[in-house]
C-alpha cells in the first residue's frame, strides 16, 4: 500500500477515536438542563469527525492516476526522492507550532499569533512583508475580537505584564 494510503488509514483511525469521544463521552458530563439544547459542546467535534472520516475514506479508496491518465501502481510516492519534498520546511513548521503553543501565555494571544503567522509565512517563502504583517495583524485582531467580544470567551490578548 502506498504511503498516502497509510497516512489516510491512520487519519481515519484517529477520526474514529476522536468521534468515539465526541459521540459517546463528551455529552455525559453535561447537566440535565443543558442536554435539551439543540447545539451541544460536542456538535462541532461530531461534524469534524464525520468530515474527517469521509475525506480519509475518499483518499483511501480513490485510485490515483499517473501521468498518462491510467491508474497508478501501488506505491506511487517515490521515497528515493524524499529530499524533493521540502522536509526542512515541514519540520520547521512543526517546531514553530510547538513554539507558538509555548508562547501563548508569556506573549499573549495577539503577540504569539502574529509572530506565528509572520514567521510561518516567511518560512514558506513569503517575502512581501509590507502585505504580510498587516494581514497577520488584521486576522489576529479579528479572531481575538470574535472570541473575546462576540463569543464571550476570555482570551488574554497581551502578556501578563501589561494586564
Amino acid at each position: 500500500m502506498a504511503l498516502d494510503r497509510w497516512i489516510a488509514l491512520a487519519f481515519v483511525t484517529l477520526c474514529c477515536v476522536y468521534g468515539y469521544a465526541a459521540f459517546f463521552t463528551m455529552d455525559d458530563q453535561l447537566p440535565r438542563i443543558l442536554q435539551r439544547n439543540p447545539v451541544w459542546p460536542s456538535t462541532f467535534p461530531k461534524m469534524l469527525t464525520i468530515l474527517g472520516v469521509v475525506v480519509g475514506l475518499i483518499v483511501l479508496f480513490t485510485p490515483k492516476p499517473n501521468a498518462e491518465g491510467k491508474p497508478a501502481k501501488d506505491g506511487a510516492i517515490d521515497l528515493t526522492r524524499l529530499g524533493d519534498y521540502h522536509i526542512g520546511q515541514a519540520i520547521g513548521l512543526l517546531v514553530l507550532m510547538v513554539a507558538y503553543a509555548l508562547t501563548l501565555r508569556p506573549l499573549g494571544f495577539l503577540g504569539s499569533t502574529v509572530g506565528f503567522l509572520v514567521l510561518g509565512a516567511a518560512l514558506l517563502g513569503e517575502r512581501r512583508f509590507h502585505i504580510l504583517i498587516p494581514v497577520a495583524l488584521i486576522a489576529t485582531g479579528s479572531i481575538w475580537y470574535l472570541v473575546q467580544e462576540v463569543l464571550g470567551i476570555f482570551l488574554r490578548p497581551w502578556p501578563g505584564i501589561f494586564m
